[in-house]
Parts: structure tokens; C-alpha cells; sequence
């Protein structure tokens, strides 16, 4: 990326130069601007999502506790970056480092020479020290008289410390000044370098041989496009409509459900809910007339699900409670060739038997019938193979005799377990629950390690019509957001920033790999809070919006977030360094061998990754990089392997390949989100 040095301009002055299509990244000068004070220092740093390095520069400083207390200020206003150089005295650069860990600032320790370039141990001497003193990116930059001296200081990257450990890429920005070193600040991108600097113009150079931002603009970009959408708005999240479409379908009265947005997923689930007796009225409301209370079992003998997984599981254990005791369940495309793993052994433990229609196979597939009704009691069950069975689980058993105790054990995608207890107890149903753990869990809450979860559900219970509005999709809005986070910015609006989805787990991973993203709630004001509510509309709402960054390597995990995989690997492919992404196994039965299809994505594209264990391991450079080194994505024919998600993915990374990337299917889109590929190219 492209940092413009910012000198000698008013808080007014800075923020119109911000907002200049060829600004992504900005040096602010505290050191330079004197006219700025501590007000207008916390306006800036928080009131903009640009990403800001914090300088005041302390040499030939008279005063260095006033330079300590203006980076101070800028760090707890939100600085993204804080540069101090390695001269400042030790006691300070504990305080700054201190300050800008507890704040989430990137430390940069930089060392200058403006006189010459000193030998290559004394440089190496020097990067040692910034990451002795505890910096996470080192910068290096030095006046070059000639070409050996910009030599010395460019073999820097990569070096290998006394410990052995190697410089990592996007951790160094070596450079040098002078008309000597001027190509070596654009060299610095090609070596993994984060960012370079440039200034505003040829008037505005803070240093000889500086590039302005237009020139340093136009060498790296040539022009290029990049993503930049504004006011999107989602469709409402399809886990949340189906689960709710089939309440209300179950539900005594009328339900209305706001905010829908029609896709395959939850038409079919429309088409369930008719077939189960209840009357809908389709449109941007969903108005659906329930079948409740269910007094003697339904006459339904055969069901189709289209191709969502979710559906067909959800219902196999509502029939065998509600159902004849037989029922043929039917699906369509990739749904009957996507084993039930799991299924067959969690509904033996309720007294249900799963047989396959078409197959000999001992695991389960669309079609096949089911068998018996449900026996209330206790089950202790494996969550491995998924949540969408449990999920099921959790609606029917509340309508039999009697009481249960569900426990799942390795229970995995745990945010959708929650979203379904949430939607129940709009419709009137209540199940106690119980989480456990180690002692980290305990401490965390971290979903990733909980180790069990006890539902206890009443019996005899009935669904209440309910009137609500559904959420928006955080798994569409990721595919925006990571396309904003590497190729220029994306707001997306609607969303629930307290959303119990488990892809709103986007903004944790765009964070830890370095994105600048931001947020703005309508619950930030009680009169718009109550307002919101009064009208219906869920009051945490709002705007999340994702800018440009340098980009790192990141380690997450997918378990209970599998849906993100796709997107998230894209993302990992332009973060530089080894990204790891746990959750392989949670892949095999979506709509494709996701990990299978992933890898032989980004492998066709000339990625390297590979998965060992659990773990997806992408190495990745960033955009810049692969721009300046000829390695931007590679072009062609692909496959989605009739998965929506893949579209999605494959349609982000298309924007940072070399030629066009031809989908073989793109109607799959349709699945979740019809309007993607509209949205996608109109923005």
C-alpha cells in the first residue's frame, strides 16, 4: 500500500486530503502540524476509517515528554500505526509500547540515517534492536549515495536473525533515501514490504527522492480498478427465515415475518410449510397462517426439501414427532449426493430409524424414509457431523409427551444451535441449556472450546404465532467485506452487530488480519434504539464498514463457522505470509467437498496451500506484491462445483486475477442469495 506523508496542515485541510480517491493510507506528522492540538488530534484518529500512522518525531526534539503525550493521545483515539524511532529513550518506548498493545496500535520502531548508509552489520545490528524493543513492523531508512548502499539495505529483507528466525514478509519497510535509493521505494513493495511512503506532492516531500502519491499510484496500479461499494443492503439470513418459516408454520395464529428476501433455500422451506397445512401470503412480509396445535398426526407421506441440507434435517425430526410414522423424504442437485452424517445413530437415540430409498449404503442419503416417532427422554448424542439435526431436534421435541435431556458432546457449528433456541422462543418455546468446558472456556466463553451442551426441553409445549423482522445475512455480507478489505472498501448495511449468526465472526477474522473496519449501531442512541424498536425493526442494527489495510497472515478457526471457509481462504491468499484456517473437516458435506474444492481453487490460481490435520495452510502475499511481482491470480475456466459459496469466493478473487475467471455455473447463486451477482458487478 501507498502511506502519503501529511505535514503542515490543519485538522480541516487533513481531512478534505483524506477523503482524495489517491489517499489509502496516511503519515500524520504531529511533529509537523503544529496547529493540531489534543482535540483535534482525537477527532482525527477516530474520525476516519483511512489507516493512520501516528509520527513525532523526537530527534533534535527539545521537548520528548510533549512528542510522548501527542502519540499517546493519538493512540488511545484509535491510531492504527504508532512510529517512534529506535533513539527514543528506553523508559519512553516501554510507554508507547505499552500504551499501543493495550490500545490494538501497530508499533513501528524506525531507525534513520540522513546522512549516508552505515556498513551491513550496523544494519543489522539495528533491525535487531527494533525487534528487540518489541516492534511488529521495523522500518529502515537510510540516504543512499549510490547503488551499493541501496544494495545493503534492500538485502535486509528476508534476513535471518542470530535465533534463526527469518524476517517475515509484511514486517519491514526498508528503504533509502536520496536520488540514489528513489526506485528502492517502490523495490520495497516488490520485497513484501507493507506499505511504502510517498507525499502529496513534489512541494510536500518529507525526504529527497520521495515519490508523490499520483506518481507511486499510478506505478504500482497502472490504472487497475479496484472494489469500492457503498449502502449495500443483504438479503435476510436464510438460517434465520427458514427456521422461522417452519415455527410459524407449526404456530396457533398468524405470524409475520419482515424483511424477507426470496432465494432457493427459503422458497423451499416456503414450500414445506404449505405442504405441512399452513397458508402463506408471499412478499416483503411473510404472512403465515399456522397449523397449531397439533392434536393428531399430520397426513403427510412423502416431503421434498429442494436442495437445502438444512431443511431436510430440520424436518426428519418435526415428522417423526408430528408426522404419520413413515415419511419419504425427497431432495434435488447436490442435496442427494451429501451423506447425513450422523443422522441415522441421533434419531436411533429417540426410537427413529433412517433407511436409504435408492441406496444400499450404510450412511444416510436423500432420499429415504423415516420411520417411527420420537420417544421423549434422555439422549446423550455426538455433535461432530453438525448442528442442523440437533437444530431439529430442539424444534420437535418441545411438541412430544414429555420431557427430554439432550446432551451433545464435540459439539460443533454451536452459533447455530443458539440461533434455533432464539427463534423458538419467538414462537413461545422454551429449552434450558447448559455449556461446559475447560478452564480457558470458563474464562472465555469462547465457542471454539466448548467441550458439551445440555438442552433440557418441557414437553406438551406449543408454537405462538410471532411478529419480527429477520436478520440480514453476515455469510453474503463477508463476500463484500473481504473484497473491500483487499481491493478498497465496502460498507454494508442492516446488519446485526449482536448477532447470534456465526459468520458475524467475519469482523473478528477481517481484524486479525490486519483490516480497518468500523461499525456504527443504531443502539449507539437510546432515542434511535427506541425508536427502532417501536417500529419493529431489531434496534442493533447498522452500517460495518471494512477499508483497505496492510494485510497479515492469520490463524482462525472455522469449526462453528464453516459457511466463511471459501471467502476467508481468498482472503488468506492476498494476507502475506502462512495463514492457517482450522476446520477442514466440518467441509466434506456441504454443497461440495468445500476443502477438496477450495484447494484445487486456489492451486489452479497459484496459491500454495495444503491441509495438514485440520488445518487449511495458505501462503499468501499481498496485493501490492503480487501486482509488482507478476503473481496476481491466474485466469481461466473454473468450477463451482455447483456451490454457491464457491461463486461467491471465485467471484471476489476475480479481481485480483491477470485475466478473466469464467464460472461454470453461476445460477447455483441463486441458492442463497439471487441478487449476488447483480450487486456484485453493479456496485
Amino acid at each position: 500500500m501507498i502511506c502519503t506523508s501529511i505535514q503542515n496542515k490543519n485538522l480541516e485541510e487533513i481531512f478534505s486530503i483524506l477523503e482524495r480517491d489517491d489517499i489509502e493510507m496516511a503519515e500524520i506528522r504531529l511533529d509537523l502540524c503544529p496547529e493540531l492540538d489534543d482535540e483535534d488530534i482525537q477527532s482525527l484518529f477516530s474520525g476516519t476509517d483511512v489507516p493512520l500512522v501516528a509520527t513525532c518525531r523526537i530527534a533534535g526534539s527539545a521537548d520528548m515528554r510533549e512528542a510522548e503525550r501527542r502519540l499517546k493521545v493519538a493512540i488511545e483515539a484509535g491510531a492504527k500505526y504508532v512510529d517512534l524511532e529506535l533513539e527514543a529513550p528506553a523508559p519512553m518506548g516501554k510507554r508507547i509500547r505499552r500504551a499501543a498493545r493495550d490500545c490494538g496500535t501497530t508499533l513501528i520502531r524506525s531507525y534513520h540515517d540522513y546522512e549516508g548508509t552505515p556498513d551491513m552489520e550496523t544494519l543489522r545490528e539495528m533491525v535487531t534492536k527494533c525487534r528487540i524493543f518489541g516492534s511488529d513492523i521495523i522500518k529502515v531508512a537510510t540516504f543512499a549515495h549510490d547503488a551499493e548502499d541501496v544494495g545493503r539495505v534492500m538485502s535486509l529483507y528476508g534476513m535471518t536473525y542470530p535465533d534463526g528466525r527469518v524476517q517475515e514478509e509484511g514486517t519491514l519497510v526498508a528503504f533509502c533515501m536520496g536520488e540514489a535509493g528513489r526506485e528502492s521505494r517502490l523495490d520495497c513493495l516488490r520485497k513484501g514490504s507493507p506499505f511504502t511512503y510517498a507525499a502529496l506532492d513534489a512541494a510536500e516531500a518529507t525526504a529527497p527522492g520521495q515519490w508523490t502519491a499520483a506518481e507511486m499510484n499510478e506505478a504500482v496500479y497502472k490504472g487497475a480498478q479496484g472494489f469500492y461499494a457503498e449502502h449495500l443492503a443483504m438479503p435476510s439470513s436464510k438460517s434465520f427465515a427458514q427456521r422461522a418459516i417452519i415455527a410459524a408454520a407449526l404456530a396457533e395464529g398468524t405470524s409475520h415475518l419482515r424483511g424477507y428476501s426470496p432465494c432457493a433455500d427459503s422458497e423451499a422451506a416456503i414450500a414445506v410449510a404449505r405442504a405441512l397445512g399452513a397458508e402463506v401470503q408471499e412478499g416483503e412480509v411473510l404472512v403465515i397462517k399456522g397449523i397449531g396445535p397439533i392434536d393428531k398426526p399430520l397426513q403427510i407421506n412423502s416431503l421434498h426439501c429442494g436442495e437445502s441440507g438444512l431443511l431436510t434435517r430440520m424436518m426428519i425430526p418435526v415428522l417423526a414427532q408430528t408426522g404419520p410414522g413413515s415419511v419419504l423424504f425427497t431432495g434435488e442437485k447436490t442435496l442427494v449426493n451429501r451423506p447425513l452424517k450422523g443422522a441415522s445413530d441421533i434419531m436411533a437415540s429417540f426410537g427413529v430409524v433412517l433407511r436409504n430409498a435408492a441406496r444400499t449404503s450404510k450412511e444416510i442419503y436423500v432420499p429415504l424414509h423415516v420411520d417411527g416417532h420420537l420417544v421423549p427422554g434422555r439422549a446423550d448424542i455426538s455433535g461432530a457431523g453438525g448442528s442442523q439435526i440437533i437444530s431439529g431436534l430442539l424444534m420437535a421435541l418441545p411438541m412430544a409427551s414429555g420431557p427430554s435431556t439432550v446432551y451433545v458432546s464435540d459439539p460443533k457449528s454451536i452459533p447455530y444451535m443458539f440461533i434455533t433456541l432464539d427463534v423458538l422462543q419467538k414462537f413461545g418455546i422454551r429449552i434450558a441449556n447448559e455449556m461446559e468446558g475447560d478452564e480457558e472456556f470458563l474464562q472465555t466463553q469462547d465457542w471454539s472450546r466448548c467441550t458439551g451442551l445440555t438442552f433440557k426441553v418441557r414437553g406438551g409445549q406449543c408454537y405462538k404465532a410471532a411478529d419480527f423482522s429477520l436478520e440480514g445475512d453476515w455469510s453474503s455480507a463477508a463476500n463484500f467485506l473481504v473484497a473491500g478489505a483487499i481491493f478498497g472498501s465496502a460498507s454494508v448495511e442492516g446488519l446485526d452487530t449482536q448477532s447470534l449468526q456465526a459468520d458475524l465472526t467475519i469482523m473478528d477474522i477481517l481484524v486479525e488480519a490486519g483490516a480497518s473496519v468500523s461499525q456504527l449501531d443504531n443502539d449507539c442512541v437510546d432515542e434511535v434504539q427506541a425508536a427502532a424498536t417501536a417500529a419493529g425493526v431489531n434496534p442493533h442494527t447498522g452500517a460495518v464498514n471494512v477499508v483497505k489495510s496492510p494485510l497479515n497472515a492469520f490463524e482462525f478457526d472455522l469449526n462453528n463457522a464453516p459457511d466463511l471457509f471459501p471467502i476467508t481462504a481468498v482472503l488468506a491468499a492476498f494476507c502475506p505470509g502462512e495463514s492457517r484456517i482450522a476446520g477442514t473437516g466440518r467441509l466434506a458435506n456441504k454443497e461440495s467437498d468445500r476443502a477438496r474444492a477450495i484447494t484445487d481453487m486456489l492451486t489452479q490460481m497459484g496459491v500454495e496451500c495444503r491441509i495438514e490435520g485440520d488445518e487449511m495452510v495458505i501462503v499468501g502475499h499481498s496485493l501490492t506484491s503480487r501486482l509488482l511481482n507478476g503473481l496476481l491470480l491466474k485466469g481461466g475456466e473454473y468450477t463451482s462445483n455447483h456451490d454457491h459459496r464457491m461463486v461467491m469466493a471465485l467471484k471476489v478473487a476475480s479481481l485480483g486475477a491477470s485475466s478473466p475467471i469464467v464460472i461454470d455455473d453461476e445460477a447455483c447463486v441463486a441458492k442463497s442469495f439471487p441478487d449476488f451477482l447483480t450487486l456484485f458487478c453493479d456496485r
